[in-house]
């Protein structure tokens, strides 16, 4: 009897060679899926799209603007200026603010027979597929325009050239960096100390812009083409000034700079596929294990944190337990709060202190500046901490992912939820708004006005919980579970700044009473304001957890699937 042929016998069907255009069709069919049936994240997607063209537009004009008027001096300066804070951007703000596009999550791949080249080139092509990478190539034609407009169609190529190598670079420093950054965030002092660097970094975006503007307006323009010409030779300026190069007649330049953004590319494209491969197939930690201490008190106890000890053993307790130590063990959290304490801080003494001017002409503009302030400006710049404080809660369900079901299903009232999560959220922050306004105090020089500024700050924390509460059940949007701490789903980027500034515009305008308090009341407010203050923000926080919290009873079901987070 005839034997059946094995399968592995058979002639075996031709095997396709996997490309980086099929990473692009998987990313769309994602895209499409993902959008299919969700109307709100096609609008979010919309609305990102068209953000992006503004900044596309703006950004193509400044660029633009040597060519446009002729004039070529300032070429140069434009070019690496705005290129290098294109790069620096992709470098930063990933890591910071928005995080990556991982619709493609690189673990996916982990065990299929591609090679680390195949995975690299198909996921960087992938990642050109966006709106961000669409937005910059719209910018960055505006200094193709001014290389044509001043050398020719010649230098108007090498410009072209230039772009598509400073966008590859963009990309490419983006999913090198935060690649590796999740690689190193295994280790638990690393993710600690990478979540205290990377929230202050974030905090002095804000203070470096205002400075760099103050130096800008008395700036020398022709010292500043030096300083161009240098940042034009690393490979933040190189691609972007190479067009403009051969414009002014340095021919000889321009393959040199386009040669070192090849050599850039390559460098990052390495770095990439070598903690892209760590962050697949994940890494056991060098070591000896750590000592488990035996567990005194009894394991009850051991569940609630120090900070936390005070809290009863039932339910209400469990849930502030559970968040007090989530906020302070999730790096995405802890990065929050580190950049409050270091925002708190910032800009109410900028605005008290400088009166808004932020150059200083002498060494008398510092206590002018502390002799002009007043109740009113205080309050303001409290409004605008407190506010910054409560925004963190405007995704709050998001940081739990398919974890929220745990609540789901044991039937926790919205109530009772939404206030341990305030409570558990407050034992961290209202001691930094508290060091915030002794420190403002000390600053003015007025101690007589502590309870000024304590007292707004407690009343727009309060007022921004309850606005939050709010947002963080209707708005709530899924968070990527990858080992990158920095991805985000497709269209959550823009979700997120969205969600922000929604949340900042209404709890500002909540707490808009305690500034017309301080402008109606005068000197009688100074006395007012803490306990007003306290009062406003503590009716505020639990009316809103209160209101919340029926929205929240009805809401379980489609709240969880919306933060659980689609495969």
């Amino acid at each position: 009897m005839a034997l059946p042929v094995s399968a592995a016998a058979e002639p075996s069907a031709p095997v396709r060679q996997v490309s980086a255009r099929h990473f692009v069709r998987l990313k769309l069919r994602v895209l499409g899926n993902n959008f299919r049936g969700q109307g709100w994240r096609i609008a979010l997607f919309i609305g990102g799209a068209l953000i992006g063209l503004w900044f596309a537009v703006s950004g193509f004009f400044l660029f633009a603007a040597p060519g446009l008027a002729g004039d070529g001096r300032y070429a140069v300066l434009i070019a690496a200026a705005g290129g290098g804070l294109l790069v620096l951007g992709w470098l930063l703000l990933p890591l910071v603010f928005f995080g990556v596009d991982e619709t493609l999550d690189p673990a996916r791949f982990a065990l299929l027979p591609l090679s680390r080249r195949t995975l690299v080139t198909g996921l960087l092509a992938a990642a050109l597929v966006s709106v961000p990478v669409l937005a910059v190539l719209v910018a960055s034609f505006g200094l193709v325009l001014t290389a044509w407009a001043l050398g020719g169609w010649s230098a108007g190529l090498v410009a072209v050239l230039g772009v598509a190598g400073g966008l590859l670079l963009c990309v490419a420093v983006s999913r090198a960096v935060t690649s590796a950054f999740a690689t190193m965030l295994r280790s638990r002092r690393v993710r600690d100390l990478a979540a205290v660097l990377l929230a202050v970094t974030a905090a002095l975006l804000g203070p470096l812009q205002v400075f760099g503007l103050a130096a800008l307006r008395d700036a020398d323009w022709d010292r500043l083409n030096g300083v161009a010409t240098v940042i034009g030779w690393t490979p933040l300026g190189a691609p972007w000034t190479a067009g403009i190069d051969v414009a002014q007649g340095r021919v000889w330049a321009a393959p040199v700079k386009l040669l070192i953004t090849v050599v850039a590319i390559a460098a990052l494209l390495l770095w990439w596929s070598r903690s892209l491969e760590s962050a697949m197939v994940g890494a056991v930690s060098a070591g000896k294990a750590p000592v488990q201490r035996a567990a005194t008190g009894g394991a009850v106890r051991q569940l609630f944190p120090r900070l936390a000890g005070w809290a009863r053993r039932d339910r209400f307790g469990a849930l502030v337990a559970r968040e007090a130590r989530y906020w302070w063990r999730d790096a995405r959290r802890r990065a929050n709060l580190i950049t409050i304490a270091v925002v708190g801080i910032f800009v109410p003494v900028v605005i008290n202190v400088t009166g808004g001017d932020f150059a200083v002409e002498d060494g008398a503009g510092l206590t002018a500046g502390v002799e002009n302030t007043s109740p009113v400006v205080v309050t303001i710049s409290m409004l605008l901490v407190g506010v910054l404080a409560s925004v963190t809660l405007a995704n709050q369900f998001g940081f739990d992912g398919s974890a929220y079901a745990a609540n789901v299903v044991a039937g926790v009232p919205g109530r009772v939820e939404l206030r341990a999560r305030i409570v558990a959220f407050s034992l961290y922050v209202l001691p930094m708004l508290a060091f915030v306004a002794v420190v403002l105090s000390v600053v003015l020089g007025r101690p007589q006005w502590l309870g000024l500024t304590f007292g707004s700050l407690v009343a727009t924390y309060g007022a921004g919980l309850a606005v939050n509460s709010f947002i963080s059940v209707l708005g709530a949007y899924s968070l990527p579970e990858t080992s990158n701490p920095f991805a985000m789903n497709s269209g959550a980027g823009v979700a997120k700044g969205l969600l922000t500034v929604l949340a900042m515009v209404v709890s500002a305008v909540a707490a808009v009473p305690m500034v017309v308090a301080a402008a109606l009341l005068g000197d009688a407010w100074l006395w007012l304001a803490l306990p007003v203050g306290v009062a406003y923000g503590l009716g505020a926080a639990l009316l809103g957890a209160y209101l919340a919290g029926d929205v929240l009873d009805r809401r379980q079901p489609e709240l969880l699937a919306t933060v659980t987070p689609r495969r």
